[in-house]
């Protein structure tokens, strides 16, 4: 995550911590979703871009062996307060620093949505390199026909097609194992997919 995301993100942390903190404001469908990915992984995971922590403590409290990371500072110390007893750090989710083949899985939910293009395949590679052979990326996103930027309420987001996203995660050496799409009143159509790293 770039310096001026960091810095959008910071600004904004209070109110983005009071509004989507807290697992009452996840989906029932996500949260469904996510919880029964996280529970098929046998090793630890890091949940990139954490954010307030909150998929960090409901993982956790179902026996996750769970490690939230964020370049945001308030939101860590706000995780660390919020769930004691769970792994929380100050990091970049571009450059982590686990040794390569460490990792059974990366929760990485909406934490890249505001990475150009050009710039996302790195951070891909990134979470390929840190995973074990067969380990199990999770990518939330915003979900469009087009691959195209918008608005964000923070900063500048993306959304991709399905089928554009799955194309760069097998150009990061990822295979895909499953696809999900959501929409309806007042959401914005969401999207997401469960890749492994390929052998």
């Amino acid at each position: 995550m770039t310096a001026d995301i960091t810095a959008a993100y910071a600004r904004r942390a209070m109110e983005y911590t009071e509004q989507l903190g807290s697992m009452a404001s996840v989906h029932p469908a996500d949260l469904q979703f996510v919880t029964g990915w996280a529970a098929q992984l046998d090793g630890p995971l890091i949940d990139a871009g954490c954010g307030p922590g909150q998929w960090s403590g409901h993982l956790a409290s179902r026996g996750v062996d769970v490690r939230g990371v964020d370049g945001v500072s308030s939101f860590v110390d706000h995780a660390r307060r919020a769930h004691p007893g769970v792994s929380f750090e100050v990091g970049d989710i571009g450059e982590l620093p686990n040794p390569p083949g460490t990792v059974a899985g990366i929760l990485a939910w909406y934490s890249l949505i505001h990475h150009e293009p050009g710039s996302l395949r790195a951070a891909l590679t990134e979470f390929a390199r840190i995973l074990r052979p067969g380990g199990k990326l999770l990518l939330g996103f915003f979900e469009g026909p087009v691959l195209e930027q918008f608005e964000h309420a923070v900063t500048t987001a993306y959304r991709w097609p399905v089928d554009a996203l799955s194309n760069e995660l097998r150009s990061a050496h990822f295979e895909i194992v499953e696809t999900y799409t959501r929409t309806g009143p007042g959401h914005r159509p969401h999207g997401a997919i469960v890749a492994r790293v390929s052998a």
